[in-house]
């Protein structure tokens, strides 16, 4: 039995669905592998003071911003104000291995944060580390 067809083949149609799925997984790559939130990204207005203070060389930094949402370390790690003492206490151990000496801690909190909730992330922060380095802004004369 023979059959016979008389669809003629055409080459007018491109098939995009392995483009898609190409472009997708790329799309997905890229997400997964770039830094989420770049520190320069958040907007953060920290207070002015008189005096500036000169940078150290090891830094935890641990950041606030107005919408209580805390940042942690050079890759911003997002943590919750309940686990935050773990997560302090397990990067100040990492740099402390790598660098032999005790980290200091930078923080930088948002000028617009209720200052009961700034005090309670201070004293957290004391309790896992003794050196702190305030954030602030230069006051510039005019």
């Amino acid at each position: 039995m023979k059959f016979k067809s008389r669809l003629q083949s055409s080459s007018a149609w491109i098939d995009m669905t392995p483009l898609v799925d190409v472009i997708f997984l790329l799309l997905i790559f890229f997400m997964v592998t770039s830094t989420i939130l770049p520190l320069k990204s958040l907007l953060i207005e920290n207070p002015t003071l008189e005096k500036d203070s000169a940078p150290l060389t090891t830094q935890l930094l641990l950041v606030m911003d107005a919408q209580h949402v805390i940042y942690l370390g050079s890759k911003k790690l997002i943590v919750d104000f309940s686990n935050l003492k773990e997560h302090l206490q397990d990067e100040l151990i990492k740099l402390k291995t790598l660098n032999q000496h005790e980290p200091t801690i930078v923080l930088s909190v948002d000028r617009r944060v209720d200052y009961g909730l700034f005090l309670r992330l201070f004293a957290l922060t004391q309790e896992c580390c003794s050196k702190i380095r305030l954030v602030y802004q230069p006051e510039t004369h005019k």
